[in-house]
């Protein structure tokens, strides 16, 4: 009966609904349920959410929300749910309220003594957290990197006293300039790429910075990533000066053609981490045989 009661609809209530990250199969009963009975969803991308909703056969009414309409759709969405009516919140794939606009709709929400409960699921940052083999006892989650050059620093300049894991988005098209950045700041940290997350191509890559730089300098970057950046403390950044051991020719070139690419593009690739050109490096890797 308890159970039953807390799964009744409740009016004059914003649900935040958690929706698949990739894998469709995801999406828990309970969710399904809520977006089925509530009087109506707000929804990042209405189009989105529409095929999501025809795939499980729900049909209901979708109401704009996003960052540039979220000051007065919030508003028409608060007087809807002070009338009485119920609202599920939800984003394009994940948690909503997780950087996402949905957070001003909380804001407005508890504000106004609108109840807001949340119906878990997928969410991308803890994923590739699970999924990237570094430190998940204490970790932050950055979001995107700001765009504008003096912020940007300055956040990346956060990083370098950063002692737990950190965890931020990237698109495909910044990637490297990304990568070159956190390197330059942070020096060689270890990496993890995660991306395609629950689909059936799924891609996790552990690596560390300087390979990463490498690796994307031949390889080209596709998909949305999550990056999973080690903690300064565990990088053993008290002693910055000292310097990192190289593998041998021979392990660098393997490593890189484990991560995707050519011989060529490997030798290529370890020969720019070496700072050697092709030709210097391909000499030193034949008389190791």
């Amino acid at each position: 009966m308890l159970q039953e009661e807390k799964n009744r609809i409740i009016p004059r209530t914003l649900y935040l609904v958690a929706t698949p990250i990739g894998n469709l199969s995801d999406l828990s009963e309970r969710a399904l349920k809520v977006l089925r009975e509530v009087d109506f969803i707000a929804a990042e991308d209405t189009r989105n959410t529409l095929r999501l909703l025809t795939h499980f056969s729900i049909k209901k009414e979708l109401f704009s929300y996003f960052e540039h309409n979220k000051v007065e759709h919030g508003k028409m969405i608060l007087a809807r749910l002070i009338s009485g009516e119920s609202c599920a919140l939800v984003t394009d794939a994940g948690m909503p309220a997780i950087s996402d606009p949905g957070e001003d709709l909380v804001r407005l929400c508890a504000e106004n003594d609108v109840t807001v409960t949340c119906i878990p699921g997928a969410s991308a940052v803890v994923t590739a957290l699970a999924l990237s083999a570094l430190s998940t006892r204490r970790f932050v989650f950055e979001g995107f990197l700001p765009t504008q050059k003096s912020e940007r620093r300055a956040r990346l300049d956060e990083f370098k006293r950063e002692r737990r894991t950190i965890i931020i988005y990237e698109a495909p098209h910044k990637l490297r300039a990304t990568l070159k950045d956190l390197h330059d700041c942070l020096g060689d940290r270890k990496i993890s790429f995660c991306r395609e997350l629950t689909k059936l191509n799924e891609d996790v890559l552990r690596t560390t910075l300087s390979n990463a730089v490498a690796l994307y300098e031949e390889k080209e970057p596709r998909g949305e990533y999550v990056l999973v950046i080690e903690g300064g403390e565990e990088a053993g950044l008290a002693d910055e000066s000292a310097p990192l051991p190289l593998l041998s020719p021979d392990a660098s070139v393997a490593r890189f053609m484990e991560n995707g690419l050519s011989r060529m593009d490997a030798i290529k690739a370890a020969a720019k981490e070496r700072k050697m050109s092709k030709s210097e490096f391909y000499k030193l890797l034949t008389h190791e045989y």
